[in-house]
């Protein structure tokens, strides 16, 4: 899919806007896979579910976009506390839905996409929608990246990963 100058800046738009949220800044402070965090994580997760969404005819990559920065949007530490530590990998995704609605007033698509994005480990939420499918995969690939990299390489990376996702489209 090509977008137009207008397209790709309304998205672009749409990542600042979410980058700078005071709200989503908050997930600075949740540790991720291997020494990353939830910000970072999340951002990376979007600018592949986009470039892969361009790849789909008729992918709303609106709703790519919002449910891949929104994904992991639970915004605790399941390492350490110990009442949501088992089941964080099944829960999550409906703490974040939850957390995305109350904050952003997200559409049930945005919803669905979050919700979904644990599959196949939450076996009975299937990512529908291609959108949904689009942001499952990116997140699976981030997640395999960051969990195969050390956590001192992490620290030391760190500003260059939040180089990374400055913006939404490489120039």
């Amino acid at each position: 899919m090509k977008l137009s100058i207008e397209e790709k800046q309304e998205l672009e738009n749409i990542y600042n806007s979410f980058k700078e949220n005071e709200k989503i800044q908050r997930m600075k402070q949740v540790p991720m896979h291997r020494g990353s965090n939830c910000f970072i994580h999340c951002f990376k997760v979007a600018k592949l579910a986009v470039k892969r969404g361009l790849r789909h005819k008729k992918a709303d990559l609106k709703l790519v976009l919002l449910g891949s920065i929104l994904h992991d949007y639970y915004l605790y530490d399941w390492r350490t506390d110990k009442s949501k530590k088992k089941r964080h990998g099944y829960d999550h995704p409906f703490i974040a839905s939850k957390n995305a609605e109350e904050d952003f007033q997200v559409p049930k698509e945005v919803k669905d996409i979050i919700e979904s994005h644990m599959w196949p480990m939450n076996i009975k939420f299937f990512p529908k929608t291609k959108e949904a499918r689009i942001v499952t995969l990116a997140d699976k690939a981030i997640a395999i990246k960051e969990s195969l990299s050390s956590i001192s390489y992490k620290k030391k990376r760190e500003e260059k990963y939040l180089k990374d996702i400055e913006l939404l489209f490489d120039k």
